[in-house]
């Protein structure tokens, strides 16, 4: 059985104090949590600090364009139903350039986790407002400050009826690894919003203000009522809470295709006489 060492130890380059040090490594004790070897898992992500994450891990990886993780990860679940598939990347990258998608994933409801480090800036672009950013935020591309409100995607995420809506919190690692097996094991698109400090570049939402206003969701907390999760979803501000916020037993895109006999995966052979035909149809 694998151990979160098994996962890797490199050399990153991330800031001193960036919270991305704590999900990667709550990422690995969640992945031996959850009985998996290196070899079963893939890693996708689009671009960013938080999209460096797969460089760091003994998985198989796939490092995409900005906002693009989400279609590629559908299409390798798609192709490869046994292998579990973890798309990751920052709130810039699945909210903004990757919005459509993370729309589109709900809706479609395929069983891939989705792990967004979410610090409510733009870190490798050096610091403009993501989609997150909070209202009146001065940023070199703000001078004036932010004067949109911040888009909440887990109150997005709990309205669309997504499969798994959980919030983590990076200085809480255990419960983060926890909510990742969860999110794992979940048939069904799992989103897991994870906040976290940017020590660069957010001086406001800093490890000591997310540390002061995050608390766990009471044990007698039922994740199947949704009104109570859209209530929770929306809570922000002096109290944040972290858990698991909604799930549902939807089913999913892979299963339908499984079902309806579509799906003939990585393993199956192929018909060259009948890929013959197809093709000489477009000559």
């Amino acid at each position: 059985m694998a151990t979160a060492e098994d996962f890797g130890n490199y050399e990153t380059a991330w800031c001193p104090g960036c919270g991305n040090f704590s999900i990667l490594k709550a990422l690995k004790k969640g992945l031996a949590d959850a009985g998996l070897e290196p070899h079963q898992v893939l890693m996708v992500s689009g671009i960013g600090q938080a999209a460096k994450t797969p460089h760091y891990i003994n998985s198989n990886v796939f490092n995409g364009l900005h906002g693009r993780s989400l279609p590629t990860a559908t299409g390798a679940k798609l192709a490869n139903p046994d292998l579990t598939v973890i798309a990751e990347s920052g709130d810039g990258c699945n909210y903004g350039e990757g919005g459509n998608h993370f729309l589109a994933a709900i809706r479609r409801n395929i069983d891939v986790t989705l792990l967004v480090h979410n610090n409510q800036i733009y870190g490798l672009t050096k610091g403009q407002a993501s989609p997150t950013t909070p209202e009146g935020y001065v940023t070199k591309a703000q001078p004036h400050g932010v004067m949109l409100e911040p888009f909440n995607p887990v109150a997005t995420a709990v309205l669309l009826r997504a499969g798994f809506v959980a919030r983590g919190f990076s200085g809480m690692i255990d419960h983060l690894a926890d909510l990742i097996v969860q999110a794992i094991r979940h048939k069904g698109l799992s989103l897991v919003d994870i906040l976290q400090p940017c020590v660069s570049f957010n001086n406001v939402n800093t490890f000591a203000w997310y540390k002061k206003r995050c608390y766990k969701l009471p044990g007698d907390y039922d994740p199947t009522d949704w009104n109570a999760a859209l209530a929770k979803a929306e809570e922000w501000g002096d109290r944040i809470p972290i858990g698991v916020l909604y799930s549902n037993e939807r089913q999913s895109l892979d299963r339908h295709y499984v079902e309806l006999g579509c799906a003939r995966g990585i393993n199956s052979q192929t018909d060259m006489r009948e890929l013959g035909e197809i093709m000489r149809k477009y000559a």
